[in-house]
């Protein structure tokens, strides 16, 4: 059994990035563990787990997550203001890079991670803290010596035609053309595409788990209520695959040994 570390900045990104790949491989017998950077809270949070905290341990459980951490750090949301950080702790992006990653490699090493998820370079659609997650991560696997990391991304020109699709549709969904060309990642920088169709049920449900966000007036809430409504065959159809980056150069089969061959080797094109 080969464990797998998720390295996400918010919660809901869990399911959005990468719910497919995580129920798939929990399915195949190996321990996922989901770590979030941040709890999604913008404001203070005065006692307990804050209500995305809450939804993220829910879809984690639909999605056959064995643990679910939170580094302890706030929400830097995504406008052009960077607002100052709430009393009871610091805003992500403002984080010390060296320290945060000193967090998850610790995590990293106690879980005897064979494998992380994370972001690619760009952080996807440029979320500051995606950014942040891509830096954290990398140095983590460095030094916890994690020997593969593949970063969540999607084809660069599937989402341009996706916007494409959503404007003549008018659906309301926030974007702008000169971020979109160069988010993401292109084809060419792909090397692992997975089919996650037998897993849209689950995918779908950890999604309709985020009830914050899919209430919200965020960028996403129409798209994110839009798809948790959609039968699970169409919603497997739209969502059936995902995209990572080899970051390690070493996820080939011949770099890899035991019950890890198969696991990475599924993840291939």
């Amino acid at each position: 059994m080969a464990t797998v570390v998720a390295f996400h900045a918010h919660p809901d990104d869990e399911v959005l990035m990468t719910g497919g790949t995580l129920a798939r491989i929990a399915a195949e017998g190996h321990r996922v563990v989901i770590v979030v950077a941040t709890d999604g809270e913008i404001d203070a949070v005065h006692q307990g787990d804050p209500p995305r905290m809450r939804e993220l341990r829910a879809s984690a459980s639909v999605l056959g997550a064995a643990r679910v951490v939170h580094l302890g750090y706030a929400d830097s949301g995504n406008g052009k203001e960077l607002y100052p950080d709430p009393p009871d702790r610091v805003r992500f992006v403002r984080a010390d890079t060296q320290k945060a990653a000193d967090q998850l490699a610790s995590l990293l090493r106690e879980e005897r991670a064979d494998l992380v998820l994370s972001y690619d370079a760009n952080g996807g659609y440029g979320h500051r803290d995606h950014v942040k997650v891509h830096d954290v991560g990398r140095i983590a696997a460095r030094l916890a010596e994690v020997d593969h990391v593949l970063e969540a991304t999607i084809p660069r020109d599937l989402v341009a035609r996706v916007l494409k699709l959503v404007d003549r549709l008018r659906i309301p969904v926030r974007h702008d053309a000169v971020v979109v060309r160069t988010a993401y990642s292109s084809r060419a920088a792909i090397t692992h595409r997975v089919n996650t169709r037998k897993f849209a049920r689950q995918k779908q449900a950890a999604l309709a788990s985020h009830q914050t966000q899919l209430r919200g007036t965020g960028r996403l809430a129409p798209v994110m209520r839009a798809l948790v409504r959609l039968p699970a065959p169409l919603f497997g159809l739209l969502l059936g695959w995902e995209w990572f980056i080899d970051a390690t150069g070493s996820s080939t089969p011949e770099a890899v040994s035991g019950i890890f061959r198969p696991l990475l080797n599924t993840l291939r094109h």
